[in-house]
């Protein structure tokens, strides 16, 4: 009896657990440190340079990182971008060759961005490993070397003879793409510093920087001088943003009141269609943005499709989705977009239209990248810049009168062929109807 007495209280040992001093230690100094990859920084409105969410990623792939040149630190020394990143020391020696007769040496240029160190390290989303030595030497090496290729693309500055970037054709459509990318930006004010530190007497009189840019990018653009001059005086935050900025419609559309009932997005082109609703192509607009809908015709402006508008798109998207202050503008527009086309054969019927200029692939490609760019992205609908016009064209789809005739009319008239054959079957019913009209007559009223 003692025996198991003894074996029970055995069994009911109670032992007191003590906590590891190194792992308390560990996770005390987890608690106090600030996070790195997104850093307390990123939900601030100076921070406009960010790593793109994982999601995104998934759907675009490798839309967001630099092809064969780096800018910035998030994608600086890998491997695959060390053939440019040698010809940056190129323009920049370039540039400190020109102005030396001004006075001009590398110290100064390391010396004026110096006093921006943390203004411009607070533009990015992450914390940074470069010490200030380093985060000095790049913005300056990127920076100089930016603003040579704007020059130089722009005439202000002749190239070297036989230099590769004029010889060899791939090098402009790579770069121009590459410099629009959400993860490959330096802020704009550090560019500006450096223009105006090696800016020679004769090209004061000459172009901006933000005009230099712009006319960079319109070799890929193709839009009228007129249209990008108007905003030669933006203070952007970055390369992006200035080329986003000129798209952005000037007028304000503000939304209309919804009394509560929540805005939805809209019906594909073949149901649209089926209701009576047309898709023309718009006046003359300086944005394929300024999209409109009245008396059941929906305007959309020309918009040329190409491996630059793809990604200037998906960089925009991405920004839009990052930035505290930023409005939804292209979020908006791929929206309507995904809305509209569903199948390659939406698609083709805005190539029809003149709505769409396809220089990317096939019907099928661009249907599949406007669905992609509308997936994994969020938005205030009712707050959107096309709120009234998503709330118009569902309010006029659903007009009972206007669904059923403009259904009748697609269904029987929109071809040639349909319309002979429900000619054809009129006429069939008619003669029927006047042959049965005869036969009762003549059974009613014999003939005497």
């Amino acid at each position: 009896m003692g025996s198991n007495s003894a074996g029970n209280e055995a069994d009911h040992v109670i032992q007191v657990w003590e906590v590891n001093k190194d792992r308390l230690a560990a996770m005390q100094q987890k608690i106090s440190t600030k996070p790195k990859l997104l850093s307390l920084s990123a939900g601030r409105s100076s921070c406009c340079i960010f790593r793109v969410p994982q999601t995104l990623i998934d759907i675009n792939g490798r839309s967001y990182q630099p092809h064969v040149v780096s800018i910035g630190p998030l994608h600086r020394g890998e491997p695959h971008l060390e053939t440019i990143q040698e010809h940056k020391w190129r323009f920049l020696g370039g540039m400190l060759n020109r102005t030396q007769s001004k006075g001009l040496s590398l110290e100064d240029c390391l010396t004026a961005i110096q006093p921006l160190e943390m203004r411009a390290r607070e533009c990015y989303s992450e914390t940074l490993s470069l010490d200030a030595n380093e985060f000095i030497e790049m913005l300056v090496l990127d920076g100089c070397f930016l603003i040579e290729l704007l020059r130089k693309i722009g005439k202000v500055v002749p190239f070297e003879r036989d230099d590769p970037f004029i010889s060899m054709s791939w090098v402009y459509s790579f770069f121009s793409r590459d410099l629009i990318r959400l993860e490959n930006q330096v802020p704009f004010f550090i560019l500006q510093r450096l223009f105006d530190l090696s800016q020679m007497p004769g090209e004061k009189s000459g172009h901006s920087l933000t005009q230099l840019a712009l006319d960079f990018f319109n070799y890929s653009l193709q839009r009228p001088e007129h249209v990008i001059g108007k905003y030669t005086g933006l203070q952007p935050k970055h390369l992006l943003d200035l080329l986003r900025s000129t798209f952005l419609p000037q007028e304000e559309n503000k939304p209309k009141a919804s009394n509560g009932v929540p805005s939805h997005v809209i019906q594909s082109i073949s149901n649209l269609r089926r209701a009576g609703i047309q898709l023309r192509p718009g006046r003359k607009e300086d944005s394929f943005l300024v999209v409109k809908f009245k008396r059941g015709v929906i305007e959309m402006p020309k918009i040329a499709i190409d491996d630059f508008m793809s990604c200037f798109m998906i960089n925009c998207i991405a920004f839009e989705q990052c930035h505290k202050n930023c409005s939804t503008h292209f979020t908006t527009y791929a929206t309507l977009l995904d809305c509209l086309m569903n199948t390659s054969k939406d698609v083709g019927y805005l190539c029809e239209r003149s709505i769409i200029e396809n220089y990317f692939g096939t019907d099928l490609e661009v249907a599949n990248l406007i669905n992609n760019l509308g997936k994994d992205v969020s938005f205030d609908i009712d707050q959107s810049y096309l709120a009234n016009l998503f709330n118009d064209v569902n309010q006029y789809y659903k007009n009972n009168w206007h669904v059923y005739w403009a259904g009748f009319v697609y269904t029987y008239f929109s071809s040639p062929w349909s319309f002979i054959s429900v000619l054809a079957a009129i006429v069939l019913l008619v003669l029927a109807v006047i042959q049965t009209y005869y036969t009762v007559v003549g059974y009613v009223r014999p003939k005497p």
